[in-house]
């Protein structure tokens, strides 16, 4: 009787390289190895300091429970009220004239959700006067 060998299918070198360089490629696809560096930046906040003009309260972050509070603060309330519910700022960014003869003063908090987008708070004569989200 004759023993027939079973045969193996050989592949090719050519074959497993290409194979090899469609798996790394699909990973470096689906893994973007530029963001990398921003796991590290993420949990620090990541307030625009060029644009602050004077660090408060370093450790200061915004939470999401915060920030509902903050908006259902009318315009025109009193800094006092804005500041039970939020503290002392990360930062203060330079004074600025937004109405004839109202000098108007801004502060930086940074969400601690989200540490490169920041709440700044718009204040004339110490009355709440708004906000806007600077996002970075």
């Amino acid at each position: 009787m004759v023993s027939q060998r079973s045969q193996l299918p050989t592949t090719s070198p050519v074959k497993s390289l290409v194979a090899g360089g469609v798996v790394i490629a699909a990973a470096v696809v689906l893994f973007d190895v530029r963001d990398v560096g921003g796991w590290l930046a993420r949990s620090q906040p990541q307030v625009n300091e060029k644009s602050c003009h004077e660090f408060v309260q370093t450790e200061a972050k915004l939470s999401r429970e915060q920030l509902a509070e903050l908006l259902t603060i009318p315009e025109r309330d009193s800094k006092a009220r804005v500041r039970e519910v939020v503290a002392e700022p990360y930062c203060r960014l330079a004074s600025l004239n937004v109405r004839a003869d109202v000098q108007a003063e801004r502060e930086a908090y940074p969400l601690e959700f989200d540490p490169k987008t920041q709440l700044v708070i718009l204040y004339e004569n110490d009355e709440y006067a708004g906000y806007r989200f600077n996002f970075e």
